[in-house]
């Protein structure tokens, strides 16, 4: 069995301590552990990043061409005889590489990285099309949300069929993208929506997003799409929440006069979502969620410092009580491991 060295570890310490339990004789954990072979090279992950690294080189000579003004010039004077040109063009473009995506996909199913690569430039050229055609249909009501909304519908379809991951992260961020314009724009473009800023709607939206993710986990789960949404579910859950906590439901007129009594409801939600992340990972042996509310705690907890306690406490004096307190919660979770490993 081929593995790398952090799960020849795991499988290693998981023989001996069945041995050690008498689970396993030793004749069955030598048995098993010579069946081990470690690779010399995760070769999956050098393909994944390599794949990665390709792509942003791929955006970033595009971006160079933008950037390149007498180059665009002459482009922009090539295409000013039809505005439908520079629509159609990469409409095109993106479809080709969408048909070769799909049909590298059917024909060679090992190739994972290569065909989400080329899937994910079909998204690229597909967003500079829908680019093209806001600039085509804009008439100065500044509603873009229909734009974003049509880029989801195909980035969506994509992701969800081609089982991309990368194409599906890209899905997710439009989508966000999509609810921020329209609540924006019905709003117009004011501080609320519905009474709530933009952390606050976001907080709802990530939230909703999660539970659309578990509801629907079976389903992403076979797309393996399930840890990609989840982990987008988080990041805008607690980020907002983040915002939150420094801003919370005023807008930037108001903020200024806010006292920081009046805030600190929404850094104990913060901080309080961060424990229940990590309370839950602890039963559920989840690294994803115990990482994000391991981060945020930390993120909230040096927010919450420099907002009251920059100036008015020794630095040194702060720590250590946080050393301390952190301490404690760490033994109190050490005497309950420590009781649940001498029950036999």
């Amino acid at each position: 069995m081929n593995v790398t060295r952090k799960q020849e570890k795991v499988l290693r310490r998981a023989l001996t301590e069945w041995e050690q339990e008498g689970v396993l004789t030793a004749e069955e954990h030598q048995r098993l552990a010579g069946s081990l072979k470690r690779v010399a090279m995760d070769w999956q992950r050098l393909s994944r990043y390599a794949f990665w690294t390709a792509l942003a080189c791929v955006i970033i000579a595009i971006g160079s061409l933008f950037a390149d003004s007498e180059l665009m010039a002459r482009i922009i004077e090539f295409f000013a005889f039809s505005s439908i040109a520079r629509i159609g063009l990469p409409t095109l473009v993106a479809v080709l590489f969408y048909l070769w995506g799909f049909a590298r996909q059917r024909r060679e199913t090992q190739w994972h990285y290569s065909t989400e690569a080329i899937l994910f430039l079909g998204v690229f050229f597909t967003a500079i099309a829908l680019w093209q055609l806001g600039e085509r249909l804009d008439n100065g009501s500044g509603h873009i949300a229909p734009l974003f909304l049509a880029g989801c519908a195909v980035y969506g379809l994509v992701g969800f069929f081609g089982r991309s991951g990368l194409v599906w992260l890209f899905f997710l961020l439009s989508l966000g993208n999509w609810f921020g314009a329209e609540t924006g724009y019905m709003s117009g473009w004011g501080a609320y929506w519905l009474g709530m800023n933009y952390p606050v709607r976001f907080i709802f939206f990530g939230g909703a997003l999660l539970a659309l993710c578990w509801v629907l986990r079976a389903m992403l789960q076979a797309r393996h799409l399930y840890t990609t949404s989840k982990a987008i579910g988080l990041t805008y859950l607690f980020v907002a929440l983040w915002i939150m906590s420094i801003f919370g439901n005023y807008d930037v007129d108001n903020w200024y006069s806010v006292t920081q009594a009046s805030l600190l409801p929404w850094a104990l939600l913060f901080a309080v979502a961060a424990v229940l992340c990590i309370y839950i990972s602890l039963k559920t042996d989840d690294g994803m969620l115990r990482g994000f509310g391991l981060t945020f705690l930390a993120i909230n907890l040096y927010t919450r410092y420099f907002e009251y306690f920059w100036d008015g406490m020794n630095k040194v004096v702060f720590f250590l009580i946080l050393a301390a307190s952190l301490a404690v919660i760490g033994r109190y979770a050490e005497k309950i491991w420590h009781a649940g490993s001498s029950v036999k």
